[in-house]
């Protein structure tokens, strides 16, 4: 089974439609998140797949998208009624 690392996806889209689009598609593969900020386990091809298609649905003259993976060695604060981040044990990319 492929090792699946955490990433936080974020996005500035100009366009109601497009905005619609990047949420839809990004959402696909969040275990949480926030408005445009989103929480992402992705194996190496789960990311190509993400930003192959972001790259299709976005205008680079307006739009802006960053996929950061985060270290996995560092600790995750939450704050309020958040949740540690986890990985499910399974997951329905669609």
């Amino acid at each position: 089974m492929a090792q699946r690392l955490f990433h936080l996806a974020c996005y500035d889209v100009a366009k109601p439609r497009r905005l619609k689009a990047a949420l839809k598609l990004t959402r696909a593969y969040a275990t949480g998140g926030q408005k445009s900020v989103h929480e992402i386990f992705l194996t190496a091809e789960e990311r190509a797949a993400l930003l192959a298609d972001m790259a299709l649905l976005l205008d680079p003259e307006e739009d802006r998208f960053l996929l950061l993976r985060l270290d996995p060695r560092s600790h995750v604060y939450t704050l309020g009624k958040a949740m540690q981040p986890a990985d499910p044990d399974y997951f329905y990319v669609g």
